[in-house]
């Protein structure tokens, strides 16, 4: 695996101050020993409203001299919303992403299903407000509508990607999806070369070693995009120790199933991205959020922590990349 450094970490809206540029996260990410930028499909950063393709062109120029990948763009659609006139803005800006994304140079567009949202209330961002408005706008519908609309509308997009050369990257994101047997359901339904998947540790539902190897071969080489978070403290003995943070306190160790997750990806071949993200609301010091420098310090010790595991876990046993496998229909 490399490892990435995803954009939204910089975003400015978990922290208290300014966003990263993006060439400033590019410059970031090489000196905390990153290989690549994933990029957050929203302002500040990447909003294709923002960037036409002279300026995607140019942004590409700096990463290349700075021998960083832009892996990737990451869109934070919903397409389950019953209004249809939002479903298709929804699709609009979807096709807007890829055309960016291709623009980039980059390969893969991360997408979700549903997707419930970010407001920031009254400096910085929660997901509070948005996750407790989207189940009242769902509520007269049934599952299977919403799954139908999100089809529909993941169709549409994956044509318009097998026309920009992009691939998108179904990520096993709630609020609709709840493990990866629904990612490769939908991917199956869909049917298309240009959606793959994006298989994420931290969202599964079990997470010990067993059920991530189960997971990384039913997903096999569809597995194309992936991301980890936490934050991360150095040992006594100069290792890094990554930890889970949950209602604000600090609970489990994220040390053993990272590395049972590099295990299954190591079994199935996988080379391709984990990309560290930072995206959850952070403690308070002095009466204040943290500043960026917490920002720094996380994605600083997440490369280290990420590059130590991948060393390990990959250098067991030679693993050759999965074979692709046919779509079969549900």
């Amino acid at each position: 695996m490399k490892i990435g450094l995803y954009s939204i970490t910089y975003l400015g809206c978990w922290y208290r101050g300014e966003a990263l540029t993006l060439p400033e996260l590019i410059r970031t990410a090489k000196e905390f020993g990153y290989d690549g930028v994933e990029l957050d499909g929203k302002r500040p950063h990447a909003n294709p409203l923002d960037w036409p393709k002279a300026r995607c062109q140019e942004l590409a120029r700096v990463a290349n001299g700075e021998g960083i990948e832009i892996l990737g763009v990451a869109a934070n659609n919903d397409f389950s919303n019953p209004v249809p006139e939002v479903r298709e803005a929804q699709v609009c800006f979807v096709r807007e992403l890829i055309r960016m994304t291709a623009d980039m140079g980059a390969k893969h567009l991360r997408v979700f299903l549903a997707w419930w949202g970010v407001t920031r209330h009254p400096k910085l961002a929660t997901y509070d407000i948005a996750e407790g408005y989207w189940p009242i706008v769902h509520a007269k519908f049934s599952e299977p509508e919403i799954w139908a609309w999100c089809r529909e509308s993941l169709i549409e997009c994956a044509g318009y990607a097998g026309d920009m050369g992009v691939t998108l990257a179904l990520q096993n994101h709630r609020p609709l999806i709840k493990d990866h047997h629904d990612v490769i359901r939908m991917v199956r339904e869909v049917n298309s070369p240009r959606l793959q998947i994006c298989l994420d540790a931290p969202l599964m539902p079990d997470r010990s070693a067993a059920a991530m190897m189960r997971a990384a071969k039913d997903v096999g080489a569809m597995q194309v995009m992936s991301h980890f978070g936490g934050e991360f403290e150095r040992n006594p003995d100069g290792g890094v120790l990554g930890m889970h943070r949950e209602d604000g306190v600090l609970t489990e160790s994220t040390n053993q199933y990272y590395r049972d997750f590099a295990r299954a990806m190591r079994s199935i071949g996988y080379q391709g991205y984990t990309s560290y993200e930072l995206c959850h609301q952070l403690p308070m010091e002095n009466g204040e959020t943290v500043g960026i420098e917490f920002a720094h310090k996380n994605a600083r010790l997440a490369a280290e922590f990420m590059r130590e595991i991948i060393r390990s876990e990959y250098a067991l046993k030679p693993a050759e990349p999965a074979s692709p496998q046919p779509l079969a229909a549900v």
